[in-house]
C-alpha cells in the first residue's frame, strides 16, 4: 500500500478499505498452535484442549503465594484506598513501597531483577492490589501488561532487555502511548511521526489518555515512519525516555472513576530517539501492540474478578443484616436472584481468567481469541454485577462511602465500584471493537478458503480457484456440523458428581455446531457485506463468549472436585452459572435473525440528518465551549509540563 497523503494538520487521510488493510496486516496471519475458542466458533468442541484443567508447577505456586502474602500485608497496612479516592492520587510513599516489594517487576525475568511470576499469579496480584485501590491495579497493569516490559519480552533485542528491563523491574514506571485525540481504534490515521535522521528518529505529535504517562520514566510510543529510501516506513514502536527534550505532559486527565490514575496528554516536539531504541522493524508497531495485548488483556479480567468477589462479599453481608417485611432481604426472591447471579458469574469469570492465564503460561495453545473473549466477557459481566450490587444496597448503594461514614454507617464504596468498572468496557478495545476483532478471528478459516470469492477486487480466475478450494473445505466441514457428542445422553459423564454438569457440556457442543451453521449461513447470505453486519457479528461473539465461559466453569469445577477443594460447592456454582448462561444464549440465537438492526439503521440516518431534531427541544445543554476534538497540530508545547516522575 502506498503512503497515504498527509493533510496540513498532519492527519493521514485514509479510505475505509485502506484502514482495513492496515488492521489486517497487523494481525497474526497463521495459527501455529491449537485454539479452543477458534475451534468452538468452527463448531468443534475440543474439550481435550482444556480438560483436565492445566495446573501450574509447584515451584511457581510457592513463589506466587509467597509474593501474594507480602503484597497483602503491604496493602492492608500501608494503603488507604479511600484516601487515594479522595485525593485522586496514589501517595509517592505507596509507589515507593510497591517498588521495594518488586511489584513493578512481577512479570519480568529474575535475570533482569524481576520476580518472574506466572501469568496466573500476576493476575492474582493485580486482583489483590486492585481490590485495595483500583488505581494501584491500573498503575501496575499499565506498566507491565502493555508498557515497556511486555513488548521487550516478546520483541526486544538482547541489548534492549539488558538496558531497560532492570530499570522496569525495580525503579522505573512505564507507559504505552498509541491513542491520539482523533485516533482510537483506527490506527491507520495515526498522525505522530518518527522521521529518520542519521542514527536517530525525530518524533512529533500528540498522544491522548497516556495511562501512567504523567509519572512515567519510560514510554512505548507508536509513531508513523515515512517511507523513504532505506526505510520501509509504517507504524513503528519505540522506547522513549520520558525526560527527553521536547516531551511535555500537557494535562493530567480526570475521569468519573479510577481517580488516582496518572493519565495525561503528552506532546512530542522534535524529540530525538536513538534508532537502537526502536522495537522490532519499521512497520511492525501494530503487530507488536496486538501481540502484546494477547496476554496483556488478561489483566483487565483480573480486576473484574476482584470486583465480583467484593460484590459478593458485600451483598452477602448486607443482605443478611438488612430486613424487610420480617426477614432478611436475601430471602426475598427479587434480591436473591441478584445474589445468585453475582455468585455464579464471579465463579465463571475466575474460571475463564485462570484457564486463559494457565494456557498462556503453558504456551501450548494460541490464546489470542481466549484472551480477547476474557476481556470482553469480564468487562461486560462485572459491570452488570456492580450495578446489581448498587441495586441491592438501594439508596446506600448510590451514597458515597465518605457520606456513609460521616453519618455513622459502614463506608461501603459501591458507587465507586460502578464508576471504576465502567471504563473496562472501553479500555484496551471497546466492546464494539472487541466484537469485530474476535469475529474476524472467528471467521478466519472461512476467509482463508473463500475470501477471494467475496473480494470485489479479485479476478474471475482468482474467484474460480477460491471456489474450488472452498468446495473441498465445505464438503468436509459442513457434514460434521450435523451430529456430535452433544446428542448422546451419556456424553461427558465424568462431569456428574451429585450435581450433573454433563448436560451443560452437551449443550455447549450442540450449540457450537449451531453457531458455526449460523455463521456459514450468514456468510452465504451477505457475502461481502458480512463485515457491515456488526449487530449480527456481535451476537455471534457473545454466544461464543457464553459457551467458552460455560466450558471453563465446568472444567474448573471438576478440577476443584479432584483437588478436594470446595468441589461440591464449585459444582453447584457451575450448574447455576450454566443455567443462567443458557437462557442468555437462547435469547442471543433468537436475536441473530429476529432483531431491529435494519430499522435502527434507518432511525440513525434520520437522527444524523436532523429529521428528529425537534425531539431535542426543551432542554438546556450544560456543555462548555470548544471543539469536539482538540487540535493536534505538531509544534512546541505552549503549556506547563506536569510530568512528575516518582524517584
Amino acid at each position: 500500500m502506498s503512503a497515504s497523503p498527509i493533510e496540513s494538520a498532519g492527519r493521514p487521510t485514509v479510505s475505509e478499505r485502506e484502514a482495513r488493510q492496515v488492521a489486517e496486516a497487523a494481525r497474526e496471519q497463521e495459527w501455529r498452535k491449537p485454539s479452543f475458542a477458534k475451534e468452538l466458533f468452527l463448531g468443534r468442541f475440543r474439550l481435550d484442549l482444556i480438560h483436565p484443567h492445566p495446573t501450574p508447577p509447584a515451584e511457581d505456586v510457592q513463589r506466587g503465594e509467597e509474593f501474594l502474602a507480602k503484597l497483602r500485608d503491604f496493602l492492608e497496612t500501608k494503603v488507604d484506598g479511600a484516601l487515594i479516592e479522595r485525593e485522586a492520587r496514589i501517595p509517592d510513599e505507596v509507589v515507593d513501597g510497591l517498588k521495594e516489594l518488586g511489584a513493578l517487576g512481577m512479570k519480568i525475568d529474575p535475570k533482569y531483577g524481576g520476580l518472574g511470576l506466572t501469568q496466573v499469579y500476576y493476575n492474582k496480584a493485580l486482583a489483590l492490589a486492585g481490590s485495595a485501590s483500583p488505581a494501584i491495579g491500573v498503575l501496575l497493569s499499565a506498566h507491565q501488561s502493555i508498557g515497556v516490559p511486555q513488548p521487550l519480552k516478546l520483541f526486544g533485542t538482547r541489548e534492549q532487555k539488558e538496558t531497560f528491563l532492570p530499570r522496569c523491574a525495580r525503579t522505573d514506571i512505564s507507559a504505552f502511548l498509541l491513542t491520539e485525540p482523533d485516533v482510537g481504534s483506527d490506527p491507520a490515521r495515526l498522525a505522530t511521526t518518527a522521521v529518520p535522521d542519521g542514527d536517530d528518529y525525530v518524533l512529533d505529535g500528540v498522544k491522548l489518555w497516556t495511562t501512567n504517562g504523567v509519572v512515567a520514566d519510560l514510554l512505548v510510543v507508536m509513531a508513523r515512519v515515512p517511507r523513504s529510501e532505506g526505510h520501509r516506513g509504517g507504524i513503528t514502536a519505540f522506547v522513549v525516555e520520558s525526560n527527553s527534550p521536547g516531551i511535555t505532559v500537557e494535562n493530567r486527565n480526570a475521569f468519573m472513576g479510577l481517580r488516582g490514575i496518572e493519565n495525561g496528554v503528552t506532546r512530542f516536539h522534535r524529540v530525538r530517539v536513538p534508532a537502537a531504541h526502536r522495537i522490532g522493524e519499521e512497520g511492525q508497531g501494530l503487530k507488536i501492540a496486538l501481540t502484546t495485548l494477547n496476554t496483556g488483556r488478561l489483566s483487565l479480567p483480573a480486576s473484574c474478578v476482584a470486583a465480583g468477589k467484593w460484590s459478593l462479599k458485600i451483598a452477602r453481608e448486607w443482605s443478611a443484616a438488612r430486613e424487610q417485611w420480617g426477614k432478611p432481604v436475601a430471602h426475598h426472591e427479587a434480591v436473591g436472584s441478584k445474589i445468585s447471579f453475582i455468585a455464579a458469574t464471579t465463579f465463571a469469570l475466575e474460571a475463564v481468567l485462570d484457564l486463559s492465564s494457565q494456557m498462556a503460561d503453558e504456551n501450548r495453545n494460541d490464546i489470542r481469541i481466549e484472551g480477547a473473549l476474557a476481556k470482553l466477557y469480564a468487562s461486560e459481566m462485572a459491570w452488570l454485577m456492580a450495578d446489581e450490587l448498587v441495586q441491592i444496597r438501594g439508596g446506600r448503594g448510590f451514597e458515597t462511602a465518605d457520606s456513609l461514614r460521616a453519618r455513622g454507617e459502614k463506608a461501603v464504596p459501591a458507587e465507586q465500584l460502578l464508576r471504576d468498572l465502567r471504563i473496562n468496557r472501553i479500555f484496551e478495545g471497546s466492546t464494539e471493537i472487541m466484537h469485530l476483532l474476535i469475529a474476524r478471528e472467528a471467521v478466519d478459516a472461512h476467509l482463508s478458503v473463500a475470501g477471494d470469492l467475496i473480494d470485489p477486487d479479485k479476478s474471475l480466475s482468482d474467484k474460480a480457484r477460491a471456489g474450488a478450494g472452498a468446495g473441498v473445505f465445505y464438503a468436509k466441514w459442513l457434514p460434521r456440523l450435523v451430529a456430535g457428542p452433544g446428542q448422546l445422553p451419556n456424553a461427558y459423564a465424568e462431569f456428574k458428581h451429585g450435581v450433573d454438569l454433563s448436560p451443560h457440556l452437551r449443550y455447549v457442543e450442540r450449540h457450537a455446531r449451531k453457531l458455526a451453521r449460523s455463521t456459514f449461513y450468514a456468510m452465504s447470505r451477505w457475502q461481502g457485506r458480512m463485515e457491515t453486519k456488526q449487530g449480527f457479528l456481535g451476537r455471534v461473539v457473545d454466544i461464543g463468549a457464553e459457551l467458552f465461559a460455560m466450558s471453563a466453569a465446568c472444567v474448573r469445577a471438576e478440577m476443584l472436585r479432584r483437588q478436594d477443594d470446595h468441589g461440591r460447592e464449585a459444582y453447584q456454582l457451575a450448574h447455576a452459572f450454566c443455567e443462567q448462561a443458557r437462557l442468555r444464549v437462547d435469547a442471543l440465537f433468537t436475536r441473530l435473525w429476529a432483531n431491529t438492526d435494519d430499522l435502527d439503521h434507518k432511525v440513525v440516518k434520520g437522527v444524523l440528518s436532523g429529521t428528529y431534531a425537534w425531539l431535542e427541544e426543551g432542554i438546556v445543554d450544560p456543555s462548555g465551549d470548544g471543539p469536539w476534538i482538540a487540535d493536534t497540530t505538531p509544534g512546541p508545547s505552549l503549556k506547563e509540563n506536569v510530568h512528575r516522575p516518582i524517584r
